[in-house]
């Protein structure tokens, strides 16, 4: 007889319960509550997100046709898609969040010596940017972004190194991007990849005087005074390497000192960028290297969209969507951070789909994995980010 826990039980072990209870217990999810526990609420979300469920009525069928294994997952209230509506309409996102926060500084600790980055820096470099999850703004009256559209939006902070999330932030449609770099505690000597929606140079230097560095893209009209412009070799197609300072009474005022200018052409588009530094010391190609790395955010964002359920959502409040999202954010880091306890050589798609058809069996969890000896192909991205392809 076979007396093994289910996959999803062993899956859900990784998880501290204590770390869980006590973001339940900051924001007391659970006063009052008698069945279906903030715990309980996750699990099925969870569920849901890795089985790829498209509403609550599916997430019940499917899970009363598995009633005799969601004791021992951890499933002791009784499941109805009224219940699971109601916590998601209740409970406070806060607590999905701080946990999901606490599951990235998780990966983040376990995924550090981890170097999928071509350029030899000792820097950390983060790559900052957001996406916007599109919502139907009939149903979701409150995610206000344009005219005739809403959304919210996912802003991220990405590893460029282990190409994992340093920081995750949800906001409503009409928050700027630029605004994000408020919250941002920037590490000492790290550098940050920016595109043009960051310019605002007031707090490009904040991140100057917090003695980290930056490399964004200029916009057309920037008006500056040449100090100094240093030799380049226009083969590696840099074609001016300045030091300047900006122009304006405004923004002279919010960057008093002096900036970096390097211009660039790529050789396989030929299209010129302009980038702006406050890092003096690197060579004008690797500042190129670096705004070009910039794009492995958008794969990150390409790929979470397909393979998370955060485009279809079983509530229509501000609270259901963010739980939903936050859970769906807290799944993909968990099964990152199982990858690399179980040192799995499949890539994180693969991993996904082996779980999506075997949660519910009885069988050690390393063995799942050890009899599906290949990687299966992501059909929907071309390049994918090397931590999903190793």
């Amino acid at each position: 007889m076979n007396i093994e826990k289910t996959v999803f039980a062993q899956l859900l072990s990784f998880i501290p319960r204590y770390e869980f209870d006590k973001c339940v217990t900051r924001y007391k999810g659970n006063y009052r509550v008698k069945t279906f526990t903030c715990w309980e609420q996750f699990i099925v979300m969870c569920f849901a997100q890795l089985t790829y469920r498209d509403s609550l009525r599916d997430i019940e069928t499917c899970l009363h046709a598995m009633q005799t294994k969601l004791y021992h997952v951890g499933l002791r209230s009784k499941i109805a898609r009224s219940t699971i509506a109601d916590a998601n309409e209740s409970r406070d996102w806060h607590i999905f969040a701080d946990f999901c926060h606490f599951l990235i500084g998780w990966a983040e600790k376990l995924y550090h010596d981890d170097d999928n980055f071509k350029l030899e820096l000792k820097n950390a470099v983060y790559a900052v940017d957001s996406t916007t999850i599109d919502l139907c703004l009939s149903l979701f009256p409150w995610a206000k972004f344009r005219k005739n559209k809403g959304a919210v939006k996912l802003h991220t902070q990405l590893n460029l190194k282990t190409l994992l999330p340093k920081d995750i932030e949800i906001t409503d449609g009409l928050c700027h991007d630029v605004n994000i770099l408020d919250r941002i505690i920037f590490e000492l000597n790290s550098i940050y990849v920016l595109d043009r929606g960051y310019v605002d140079f007031q707090r490009l230097y904040t991140i100057h005087t917090g003695k980290a560095y930056f490399v964004i893209r200029a916009k057309k009209n920037l008006r500056f005074k040449r100090i100094i412009s240093n030799k380049v070799d226009k083969a590696t197609g840099v074609q001016c390497d300045q030091i300047i300072k900006l122009a304006g009474t405004v923004v002279s005022k919010d960057y008093p000192e002096r900036i970096r200018r390097v211009k660039y052409r790529d050789s396989q588009t030929n299209q010129v960028f302009v980038y702006l530094t406050n890092h003096f010391e690197l060579a004008p190609e690797i500042i190129a290297e670096l705004y070009k790395n910039r794009w492995k955010i958008e794969l990150f964002f390409k790929w979470i969209k397909q393979h998370l359920k955060i485009k279809a959502f079983y509530g229509t409040s501000v609270n259901a969507v963010f739980t939903q999202i936050w859970i769906a954010i807290s799944a993909y880091v968990l099964v990152a951070i199982v990858k690399k306890l179980l040192k799995l050589d499949h890539s994180l798609y693969t991993v996904l789909q082996i779980l999506s058809v075997c949660l519910f069996e009885k069988t050690q969890l390393n063995q799942v994995f050890l009899k599906s000896n290949f990687n299966i192909s992501d059909p929907t991205i071309d390049k994918q980010l090397i931590l999903f392809d190793s």
